[in-house]
């Protein structure tokens, strides 16, 4: 059965949230905050459908960013080296296959720190050989000016990942070779391209409960909430600086995930990285919570992830089906 959607009420979209409130939320008890992420994700969303989408890195490594979490970042010797754009031919045998798996969004991601713009052509005729496969497009390639985000939009790509990981106040902590602005920059390019927006953060860095609701903070207060949230849980990579960091409480990475959901109704919050180390039970209730978009495929860009087999019987076991 098919559950209704109740019809929204969008003044309840606010766009003005407070950090005390945010945290305030954190801090509800687990069953009342999951309670009320559930309940506003059914006046925006069916109950019981998630949203499916495949990640290939079609240019891997060699990445001059220094940020901590990465096993892509060329400061860090993680065993990853570095390969050249992919060919058009090769990532739509990638695409076709992601689509057979059932996924109705192909995402492609790239270790640069911004495209070149000698690049762009060849990443417009990607986007357009992708998308005449019937697959809607995402791309992740760092840093953008206006043009290359107008070139993009143009190309036909329907979304831009540029997550912005932490809080401001945490991200020098993990990031220094770009600022929070640059990233706040790029998101502005891709709003006023008129693509859609996907933008997210990393759970698990050492950051603070604070860091977390200042994160979702700036997410939540933009003109336009990010039509697709990502909420990562950091995977610890050998060689990476925050290999030996503390694991976070799977409570309150799903706490994270039910935040998000109150905070920006309408858009998909995914849940991604760091699904293959979690139970299916975590990952239940991280549905219960809110979320309702998953990457299918064995890697996400260099890390492992759930195959797709392995999520279609745990949806046959809850019930849910794949949009």
């Amino acid at each position: 059965m098919v559950s209704r959607v109740k019809k929204p009420d969008d003044k309840a979209i606010r766009h003005d949230w407070q950090l005390a409130e945010i945290t305030g939320l954190f801090l509800t008890p687990f069953n009342d905050l999951v309670f009320l992420a559930q309940e506003t994700h059914r006046r925006y969303f069916p109950a019981n459908h998630v949203q499916v989408s495949t990640l290939l890195s079609i240019k891997t490594g060699g990445c001059p960013e220094d940020c901590k979490y990465c096993p892509q970042s060329s400061a860090y010797d993680t065993g990853v080296k570095a390969d050249k754009l992919m060919g058009v031919e090769e990532i739509l045998v990638e695409a076709e296959s992601a689509k057979k798996a059932g996924a109705s969004r192909f995402c492609m991601g790239a270790a640069w720190r911004s495209p070149k713009d000698r690049d762009m052509p060849a990443l417009a005729t990607i986007v357009k050989r992708v998308k005449s496969l019937g697959l809607e497009t995402c791309m992740t390639l760092g840093m953008l000016t206006k043009d290359q985000s107008q070139t993009l939009k143009e190309a036909g790509l329907d979304y831009y990942n540029h997550n912005i990981d932490t809080s401001e106040d945490f991200y020098g902590k993990i990031i220094s070779t770009r600022t929070y602005q640059d990233r706040l920059e790029t998101l502005e390019n891709v709003r006023e391209s008129g693509m859609k927006v996907c933008c997210g953060g990393i759970i698990g860095m050492g950051e603070s409960v604070g860091d977390r609701a200042g994160m979702l903070m700036t997410l939540a207060n933009m003109p336009e909430h990010p039509e697709s949230v990502p909420i990562n849980l950091l995977v610890q990579v050998e060689g990476t600086p925050l290999k030996t960091v503390a694991e976070v409480d799977i409570f309150d990475f799903i706490r994270t995930i039910a935040v998000a959901r109150i905070l920006m109704p309408k858009s998909y919050v995914r849940l991604s990285a760091g699904r293959e180390d979690m139970s299916d039970e975590a990952q239940a209730l991280c549905f219960l919570a809110g979320a309702n978009s998953i990457f299918y495929g064995e890697k996400l860009l260099t890390t492992g992830n759930p195959a797709a087999d392995e999520d279609k019987r745990l949806f046959a076991r809850l019930g849910v089906q794949t949009i």
